[in-house]
């Protein structure tokens, strides 16, 4: 019988963390969770004001962000995240990480470190941050724009892939998940906009990954100039990457993870004009402990809104409240990615349901 979940403690590898701006250089963000962590991609997020969501990761280094809101270049900022630390992070006086008495939050991966080259395949990468244990790796190359491969060095096979040319202001981010069959290998979405699937083989070369390796076709966004390439790959207990179909319905759709979410981004892939909505544990009101209906949306700068979509966060998945047009319309297909809070079953068969909002494991 296969073990419940390879990852007991989901926080040493993923954790969300809420703060309040003050406006000071040097402000360290220390994450809430019992296990130190030290973030290897940080995403943030202002909740309150118009800001962009920015993108750090180790490889590339401290100050240097990208907009998933945007298909604009990579930034570089001395005030926003100024560096990666023991068990959260630092960040300067920028107005998108620490206005005074703003409210922000960021979600946090752990991804490897640094990293160093990896010449698994036809193009080395630049770097290569992975963690084998939790299924992330960062993936930074210069591109060919010829029908290539590179190493991806998670050692088992990634089903959501996000790509994005950081020298290109015109070039959008590339997302697929793999293990979505209406997808297949050619299946892209602008993580940066609201369409639908827009299938085109010569963005990974009609080839799904393989443990060791992803498959890029000739399309700029990417095989462009200066890359970088997320990979995720399932980990029992810890991460699911799927789809679903919604219902309209107040009792559903529930959605199955194995695990209570800490952590859960939707998009409808069969229909244009719908957002990337995010909800997390974080940010919930008080009808119960586990109901989410703080939204933010990945494609828009927008603040967060507070009402407009319910979501459920249980011990073993997650279910939609309403029949909000990005989540839950009946008849359309959604793609999730959702990371864990806490495994259903520990590896040992012992329940560990969390409390899925901010308290601790039950």
């Amino acid at each position: 019988m296969a073990a419940y979940t390879t990852i007991d403690d989901s926080e040493a590898f993923f954790q969300c963390v809420l703060w309040t701006g003050d406006g000071n250089d040097d402000r360290n963000i220390t994450l809430p969770g019992e296990t130190d962590m030290q973030p290897d991609i940080v995403w943030v997020k202002g909740r309150q004001a118009d800001h962009s969501h920015r993108f750090f990761d180790a490889a590339r280094g401290a100050t240097k962000y990208l907009n998933t809101a945007t298909n604009g270049t990579e930034g570089t900022g001395a005030d926003t995240v100024q560096a990666f630390q023991s068990d959260g992070f630092q960040v300067g006086t920028d107005g998108s990480h620490n206005t005074n008495t703003d409210t922000y939050i960021a979600w946090c991966w752990k991804a490897g470190g640094s990293g160093s080259s990896n010449t698994e395949g036809s193009i080395n990468t630049t770097k290569t941050s992975a963690n084998t244990t939790s299924g992330v790796s960062i993936n930074t190359f210069d591109g060919t724009g010829a029908n290539a491969t590179i190493g991806h060095g998670i050692g088992i096979k990634p089903t959501v892939l996000l790509c994005k040319n950081m020298a290109s202001g015109s070039d959008n981010w590339n997302w697929n998940n793999f293990s979505f069959a209406a997808l297949g290998n050619t299946g892209r979405i602008y993580f940066n906009e609201s369409d639908g699937n827009s299938a085109a083989a010569a963005a990974w070369n009609s080839t799904a990954p393989t443990s060791t390796l992803v498959s890029l076709g000739s399309n700029g966004e990417n095989n462009g100039t200066t890359m970088v390439l997320y990979a995720f790959a399932p980990v029992q207990g810890f991460s699911k990457f799927g789809s679903y179909l919604g219902n309209s319905n107040s009792d559903g759709a529930f959605v199955h993870t194995g695990f209570s979410p800490s952590l859960v981004i939707v998009k409808c892939t069969s229909n244009a004009s719908t957002d990337w909505l995010m909800v997390d544990n974080k940010r919930s009101r008080a009808r119960s402990s586990a109901y989410n209906n703080f939204m933010l949306r990945a494609n828009t700068t927008a603040v967060e809104e507070n009402g407009t979509v319910g979501c459920d966060f249980l011990s073993n998945g997650f279910k939609w409240r309403d029949s909000e047009n990005s989540a839950n319309v009946s008849g359309r297909t959604y793609s999730f990615m959702a990371f864990a809070y806490s495994p259903f079953c520990n590896s040992n068969g012992v329940p560990n349901n969390g409390v899925a909002s901010t308290g601790g494991r039950g």
